[in-house]
């Protein structure tokens, strides 16, 4: 599988990315994937990979490339919970510092370095994200209604902001949309509103709450890690880019 680092040209400089992509010299659909805020690491790149074996270029970038290429802050090789308080402190900065304006400038760049790709075919791509990056992956998907035909979102926030927020959104999403809440995430009182929310804009949408899972459920390296939540998220995600991305 080959697999590569990047450097995406951005209006407020260069973003480190890891590439992943099939080894059969055609194109293929593109994938933009965000991250949690832990970044760049050897299970994402892992996920990328696996990502890539069914047919498509994935890219995730280093969306906190502005305060240095990844990993950011130093990571430890598992990140258990004795840990996990004080290298979120350390992350909270950056993920303040992060404003809707550089979410949506970023995303310009990283769909635009996307489809210039030789290795990325003509049509439209999808995003998918985890924890902060499915606030991420929904932003973009919002912001590019022509362009991204399938979003995910995994053990995030949907929005900020509240119901107004939401409902901006939500307007402007023409994707195809999934979501795989934790069960410590959301409740179910809140899931109904939030698919409420969703009927009420028109969105093509499953949105569901994965049982017994916490925060963080799709990171291998994390005491929140949950081998069966993951693979349900690719029997979700997996059908999901197979109906609205357009394979050569």
């Amino acid at each position: 599988m080959p697999a590569k680092m990047l450097q995406i040209p951005t209006m407020d400089g260069q973003a480190d990315a890891f590439a992943a992509f099939p080894d059969h010299g055609e194109q293929h659909p593109g994938v933009l994937m965000y991250g949690d805020a832990f970044g760049i690491r050897p299970v994402l790149r892992e996920m990328a990979r696996e990502l890539a074996g069914h047919g498509y270029y994935v890219l995730v970038p280093n969306f906190f490339y502005r305060h240095g290429p990844a990993p950011v802050i130093e990571l430890p090789e598992h990140i258990g919970e004795e840990v996990r308080p004080a290298v979120i402190a350390q992350l909270m900065p950056l993920i303040e510092a992060h404003t809707d304006e550089r979410i949506l400038r970023d995303a310009d760049a990283y769909l635009r370095f996307l489809t210039a790709q030789p290795e990325v075919g003509a049509g439209p791509v999808a995003v998918t994200g985890y924890c902060i990056g499915g606030l991420l992956a929904m932003r973009t998907a919002a912001a590019h209604p022509g362009q991204v035909a399938a979003v995910a979102g995994f053990h995030g926030p949907v929005s900020t902001g509240g119901p107004d927020s939401l409902q901006r959104l939500l307007s402007e999403l023409t994707a195809q949309v999934h979501l795989g809440h934790a069960e410590t995430d959301m409740t179910p009182e809140a899931l109904a509103e939030l698919n409420q929310a969703l009927d009420a804009a028109g969105v093509d949408y499953t949105s569901e709450i994965y049982s017994g899972t916490v925060h963080g459920f799709t990171m291998a390296d994390t005491d929140a890690f949950d081998p069966a939540a993951l693979q349900r998220h690719w029997d979700r995600l997996l059908p999901l880019l197979g109906r609205t991305l357009t394979h050569s």
